[in-house]
């Protein structure tokens, strides 16, 4: 993913449905209080950012790290949890970070596959689950797939990691609703989220995790040998996006619900070409490629007419793409516009034959 998207696509796109992230917000959104001091932040995070966190989940602020994006926040587990070793088991197609860090580590990583319908396959995790296993990583709603784990298979996972003694880490990073969250009251599960992909300002870099108090401070002692604090200017911003947390969910609600309609639509018009796997709140969707056709091949042919999709091959899989909805009607309309023309195979001009 890093070489399709800061290399290969680099300033040769006029219209994003790759990034999966709500269409950024911007600083004039947001409010910074008079005479705010730029001084080295808490290595935790301000108080009040921690409390505002806290809120979402119905929990305490010492369950609370406040990171540099869920990214460093997902590092830090990993460097907190792993010794070389430790197995790890995550689901593909998927986030890299979760296959790559572990590896780097040492560690022993299982990719388990979801099942047909993109549900998680509990069973093929626990087929390879071993004696050294320590964290099973999920995501849900998941990334590419946009479909959420399903009760049944939570608790399946939920037992898998405490029949082991392993952590079970959810990225929720497009879950609307933390206070649903399976950390809470949990101490074998850890959640992870942000404010960049339904609140859309990633560019404030500031992301959590929410587990318990002993992996918190483990994290903590990792993030200051790192990073010390996130900026000050950053978490302040941020505590303005959650005081404002409907303003921003609404206007989420409104670009997906318009969004999606046109992907619909969309994949209506081209049942031939691609099959949507309908998403569940998520900004993006996941389409089955039909033609026959590598995924990135088609994506490659998308930029050259200015549009930025995300080739299964960027996400471990190699039989379709995710695209991203949540921009404006005219932006999402236009750009699958541009799609549709290149979403086929062009067949090679065969030459005619000689008159004789």
């Amino acid at each position: 993913m890093q070489k399709w998207v800061f290399e290969d696509a680099a300033g040769r796109f006029d219209i994003d449905l790759g990034d999966s992230n709500m269409l950024p917000g911007r600083f004039d959104d947001l409010v910074v209080p008079a005479g705010l001091e730029l001084d080295y932040g808490h290595d935790r995070g301000l108080g009040a950012l921690r409390d505002a966190v806290a809120g979402l989940y119905g929990g305490t602020a010492e369950s609370v790290l406040i990171t540099q994006g869920a990214q460093q926040a997902l590092y830090l587990v990993y460097a907190t949890l792993l010794t070389p070793g430790s197995q790890v088991i995550s689901f593909r197609p998927g986030w890299q970070q979760s296959w790559d860090v572990p590896a780097a580590l040492g560690c022993r990583v299982e990719l388990v596959g979801f099942r047909p319908d993109l549900s998680f396959d509990v069973e093929a995790a626990e087929a390879v689950a071993g004696p050294d296993v320590r964290l099973i990583v999920a995501n849900s709603p998941c990334n590419p797939t946009g479909r959420r784990i399903a009760e049944a298979d939570l608790r399946g996972l939920l037992a898998l990691a405490s029949r082991t003694g392993a952590y079970l880490l959810l990225d929720e990073e497009y879950a609307l609703d933390l206070s649903r969250s399976p950390a809470l009251g949990d101490d074998r599960v850890i959640s992870v989220s942000s404010l960049s992909k339904v609140y859309g300002f990633p560019g404030l870099r500031v992301g959590w995790l929410y587990g318990p108090p002993s992996v918190v401070d483990g994290c903590a002692q990792r993030k200051f040998l790192s990073t010390i604090s996130n900026s000050v200017l950053c978490e302040t911003l941020a505590c303005d996006v959650l005081a404002h947390r409907e303003r921003h969910l609404g206007s989420y609600r409104e670009l997906t619900t318009q969004g999606l309609a046109l992907v619909r639509d969309f994949a209506r018009r081209n049942a031939d070409a691609v099959t949507l796997v309908e998403p569940q709140d998520t900004p993006f969707a996941w389409l089955w490629l039909t033609t026959g056709e590598e995924p990135l091949a088609m994506c490659r042919r998308a930029l050259d007419m200015g549009v930025l999709l995300m080739p299964g091959e960027t996400l471990g899989a190699s039989d379709g793409f995710r695209i991203c909805f949540a921009r404006p009607p005219k932006a999402v309309a236009e750009g699958l516009t541009r799609v549709e023309q290149v979403l086929r195979p062009v067949s090679p001009t065969v030459a005619s034959p000689p008159v004789r």
